[in-house]
């Protein structure tokens, strides 16, 4: 004998996807269990030449760990090493990046924490002021020498600020041998940044960057480990396109791995480096980098360049001229923005 019930229920089931269709709901799976099938995912915006360039202010939590050395006369280790001044590298960094980026990037200190302490490394140990002095003067550096980055992560709350959108990045300056990376990424799927990502960050729905900066260094190393961030999501952003659709690939070229054909090459590597750092070689070469300011709408502007045009060894001189020719200009090209600053920015854009 059939079962009824089993009858009214199929034939109920049926009802109910039927429903679901008429309303706009998602199509029903095949065979009898009514199972729905998951919408897809959102379209890529077709390419175009209107699509608004995005100006992306990046609100930043500003640590500075910079320890008390002497207690009689307060004199903090910046202080008694003669180094920078964080607040005029603060300045200065800000200043070019909002220059090269003509605008499209701006970066605004909403919290400014000063630290008198040397950090933690990842097992505990702390220097104190005259062990560390050891190390300036020749002695071993401690091992391991990476920081805890999760009683940073903690100690300043950073992962709920970033989810209230308090904050969108943490830049954290200190000193050598602190253990810090120049750049590293946190956050619900979190990727390469120069460095792995943050452990222990997945449960952020945002992904955020947390940049290691020093204070014993100047404006262009910042500019350096800002240009190796870009790299890394820019790598990232472009990873599903290939051949010359690959627009950073093609931006990245240099002569000595594409004789004849240099763009505008990396942050090691100007158009003519032979070598990492080469950024004073008076060799000429052919390169695109001029057409890289018309950019979609090349106009095959090639021309013969070497170190006069970006400052001739100069690293910060250099590090904005590379910066200057990313693109930020308005529309959509292989389903990417042309304003690739509001992915290095913001890498929660990709």
């Amino acid at each position: 004998m059939k079962n009824p019930s089993k009858g009214l229920g199929s034939f109920l089931t049926i009802i109910f996807n039927l429903l679901r269709v008429i309303l706009g709901g998602s199509k029903p799976s095949g065979g009898t269990g009514g199972a729905i099938t998951p919408p897809p995912p959102p379209a890529v915006p077709a390419d175009n030449t209107t699509e608004p360039v995005r100006i992306l202010t990046a609100r930043v939590l500003l640590i500075v760990y910079d320890p008390l050395m002497d207690a009689a006369s307060g004199q903090k280790l910046s202080q008694m090493m003669n180094w920078n001044r964080v607040d005029e590298l603060v300045n200065g960094f800000s200043s070019d990046i909002q220059e090269a980026s003509g605008g499209m990037a701006r970066y605004q200190i909403v919290q400014r924490v000063e630290v008198n302490e040397f950090p933690a490394k990842s097992d505990g140990f702390r220097y104190d002021p005259a062990s560390y002095l050891a190390v300036l003067q020749g002695g071993p550096s401690y091992q391991p020498e990476m920081v805890d980055y999760q009683a940073i992560l903690t100690g300043y709350n950073i992962l709920p600020r970033v989810a209230r959108r308090e904050i969108d990045e943490v830049w954290v300056f200190a000193f050598p041998h602190a253990g810090f990376f120049e750049s590293s990424m946190g956050g619900a799927g979190a990727f390469w940044c120069n460095a792995p990502p943050l452990p222990g960050t997945a449960g952020s729905s945002r992904k955020f960057v947390l940049m290691g900066f020093s204070y014993e260094r100047g404006v262009g190393e910042m500019l350096e480990s800002f240009g190796h961030r870009c790299e890394s999501i820019l790598s990232k952003t472009f990873e599903r396109t290939q051949g010359e659709a690959n627009l950073y690939r093609r931006f990245t070229r240099y002569d000595q791995i594409a004789p004849g054909k240099a763009e505008v090459g990396n942050i090691h590597f100007a158009p003519n480096s032979e070598r990492d750092y080469d950024w004073n070689n008076p060799r000429q070469v052919l390169s695109n980098c001029h057409d890289w300011y018309n950019f979609p709408h090349f106009q095959n502007d090639i021309r013969q360049v070497n170190a006069d045009e970006w400052g001739n060894g100069d690293i910060r001189a250099h590090h904005v001229w590379w910066l200057k020719h990313l693109p930020k200009v308005a529309g959509r090209t292989n389903g990417i923005a042309n304003n690739w600053w509001q992915y290095i920015v913001d890498p929660n854009n990709l």
